[in-house]
């Protein structure tokens, strides 16, 4: 069993720390992780600047990118293997609902997902790391589930996990959910700098609009851990045949 493990919060961070320490005792397991914090990067690749790896003192080797460079990379010539787990965590703070389209910490996962690998973004609900050896444990309680049902094999998919800042005795039972939705964001926040000039800081996200009992909002409101399966394909099915006219009456036009 060999596992990659990235992050967005850095190659220091200790969620990333502690979940090497959980998961080196059952598989062979490397670390490639952003050099500085990366949150909120996404699925952004670096493309007009070189990337630079480096190895630190305690094994793990950082990259001058993003986390999606840092998968990418590692998948696409770095390592003279392919991984059969690609884990991206723990991160520092909840990626539920929208947050998942801007989180560093999927698309850490997601970038191995569509590169054909099964994958997990763990996150812990509050900052701060509380608690981040028991959440370890309980992302080591669910690989090794996995590996026992078979369901790390060649078939790729993605899982957005939400863990409760608590001792393990304490944590809820894992719930299955769907991703929920939040308010719009809050005003962004305004400074002047020292030339004078206005300076712009993206406002805080919004608080959630869907938090119904089957989202992942309410899971981990609960104490529980919240299980999130994920999916590429942003297509808006139920929306073609809205479309189907004004695809008719574009077509006239040509």
């Amino acid at each position: 069993m060999r596992i990659l493990i990235s992050n967005d919060d850095g190659y220091l961070a200790p969620g990333i720390i502690a979940l090497y320490q959980a998961l080196k005792t059952m598989a062979q397991v490397e670390v490639i992780a952003p050099e500085h914090n990366n949150s909120a990067k996404s699925n952004a690749l670096t493309l007009n600047a070189p990337i630079y790896i480096r190895q630190a003192e305690n094994g793990f080797k950082y990259v001058t990118g993003t986390p999606a460079d840092c998968v990418h990379i590692a998948l696409t010539g770095y390592l003279n293997y392919k991984p059969d787990l690609i884990v991206s965590g723990i991160n520092n703070g909840a990626n539920m609902g929208d947050d998942t389209i801007y989180s560093g910490t999927v698309g850490a996962a997601m970038e191995a997902y569509l590169m054909g690998i099964p994958a997990i973004a763990f996150s812990q609900v509050e900052r701060g790391w509380t608690y981040i050896d028991d959440a370890a444990e309980k992302a080591k309680q669910l690989v090794t589930i996995l590996m026992q049902d078979s369901k790390i094999n060649d078939a790729p998919w993605l899982v957005n996990v939400n863990i409760p800042n608590r001792p393990l005795s304490q944590m809820g039972e894992a719930k299955l959910t769907r991703l929920g939705r939040r308010h719009p964001a809050q005003s962004y926040i305004t400074q002047e700098s020292p030339r004078g000039e206005t300076m712009y800081w993206i406002g805080s996200a919004g608080a959630a609009k869907d938090e119904a009992h089957d989202t992942d909002f309410h899971a981990t409101s609960q104490g529980h851990v919240s299980l999130t399966p994920l999916q590429v394909d942003l297509t808006d099915h139920d929306a073609l045949p809205f479309w189907r006219d004004s695809e008719a009456a574009w077509n006239k036009l040509a």
